[in-house]
């Protein structure tokens, strides 16, 4: 059986990610996880997903691919593609796998692309997870320390906790912050006379929650989804 690699598409227009899509489809080995439109969303793709090619335009709005790859503490192998050949030297200055000059054809690609896995370290059955980041509760605060910083979120602003795969995002009233964590372990770990599951993907404030319809929970204006198995206990508790 071939090994996969997963890969994601981060392009602003929509001809190029279907050319894209369609190359990755027709390489056995590759399995394409998320398809971006720009790099914030390829921010996200890769915060949730493993990913070992990425397959990159450079002039996108707001923040280019150099841009991001620059941004990127530990990146994935990386394909160029963008219909400006004034940037190669740029691109490999940061060490990409290859540069794709639009248009390039199927073949073209192909060769890119097994250069690209030339450089994904191989995989282990021993390969260890990430290590958690450190979560600790207090009376009326919780500290996360994540991304070499310590965060000090006092429960009053903390409006819920949305899991991600193997990640938490932290939804408060003034910012968002994202740790390596198990939603499941969080819900253990905050107090339950303040906090509710009502998802298996999210845990709400009780202080903050504004109304309940048949599919969601409205609190401090985001639309939260309800899942069935956690719904008669958070009806029995705004009851």
């Amino acid at each position: 059986m071939n090994e996969k690699y997963n890969v994601i598409i981060v392009d602003d227009e929509y001809l190029a990610q279907k050319l894209l899509q369609d190359y990755v489809s027709k390489v056995e080995t590759l399995q394409l996880v998320a398809t971006c439109s720009n790099a914030f969303e390829a921010m996200e793709a890769l915060k949730n997903n493993p990913v070992d090619i990425m397959l990159l335009d450079i002039q996108m709005p707001d923040l280019t691919g150099l841009e991001l790859v620059k941004s990127l503490e530990k990146k994935p192998a990386v394909i160029f593609t963008t219909a400006y050949s004034e940037y190669a030297v740029d691109a490999f200055n940061l060490a990409v796998s290859d540069y794709l000059l639009k248009p390039f054809n199927f073949p073209r690609f192909f060769q890119a692309i097994n250069k690209a896995i030339g450089q994904v370290p191989p995989r282990t059955e021993n390969a260890t997870k990430p290590v958690a980041d450190t979560i600790s509760r207090s009376n009326d605060f919780i500290t996360v320390k994540a991304d070499y910083k310590l965060y000090k979120i006092n429960y009053d602003d903390l409006l819920f906790i949305e899991g991600q795969h193997e990640y938490v995002t932290f939804h408060t009233t003034q910012r968002r912050i994202t740790a390596l964590f198990a939603l499941k372990d969080l819900e253990d770990l905050l107090p339950k006379d303040r906090f509710v599951r009502v998802h298996k993907s999210y845990i709400v404030s009780f202080k903050h929650i504004q109304d309940l319809d048949k599919s969601d929970v409205t609190v401090a204006g985001n639309k939260v989804p309800v899942g069935a198995s956690y719904r008669d206990e958070l009806l029995a508790r705004l009851q």
